[in-house]
């Protein structure tokens, strides 16, 4: 009996990313397409960015986890470069709130200016809008360092790309 893609899906929504674990990579919106053929399953999936240092580790869980399915695994990159923030799911986006990640914002039709970027994002421990860019280059590219005034707490906030 082969696989169905509904199969594949619910495992792929157990690898956890390698460097923020509480969301998957599913959640993350990494994986882009899900196709079963027989007992060959192609998976294609973009990082967040072409230069992530995760990349091999993503490839070979997502392998992994559909070969403990009994399928064969086919896990391409796609590197066109084509993810965004508007990729995470809500069910992500919720998970990264609640491990005190601030989530990125909707992308703006037009290019955020560094004002715009300045602007309070919502803390994710006190809920507080009173909030200021301490960094704008975090520990990945993809993160900012922000300071809550009113709990007094330091978070990370993601970039939307």
């Amino acid at each position: 009996m082969s696989v169905t893609a509904e199969q594949v899906w619910a495992a792929l929504e157990q690898v956890e990313d390698p460097e923020i674990p509480v969301v998957s990579l599913v959640d993350l919106g990494v994986v882009r397409d899900v196709q079963v053929d027989g007992d060959r399953v192609h998976v294609e999936f973009t990082p967040t960015f072409l230069g992530c240092p995760a990349l091999e580790v993503m490839r070979d869980r997502m392998a992994a986890k559909i070969a403990e399915l009994g399928a064969e695994p086919d896990v391409e990159v796609i590197a066109d470069d084509s993810w965004s923030t508007d990729r995470i799911t809500a069910a992500g986006r919720e998970k990264l709130r609640e491990a005190g990640f601030a989530p990125p914002a909707p992308r703006p039709a037009e290019t955020p200016t560094l004002l715009q970027l300045r602007k309070g994002f919502r803390c994710p421990y006190c809920g507080s809008t009173e909030t200021r860019l301490d960094n704008l280059f975090g520990p990945t590219p993809c993160r900012s360092i922000r300071y809550c005034e009113s709990c007094k707490q330091p978070f990370e906030q993601f970039k939307t790309i």
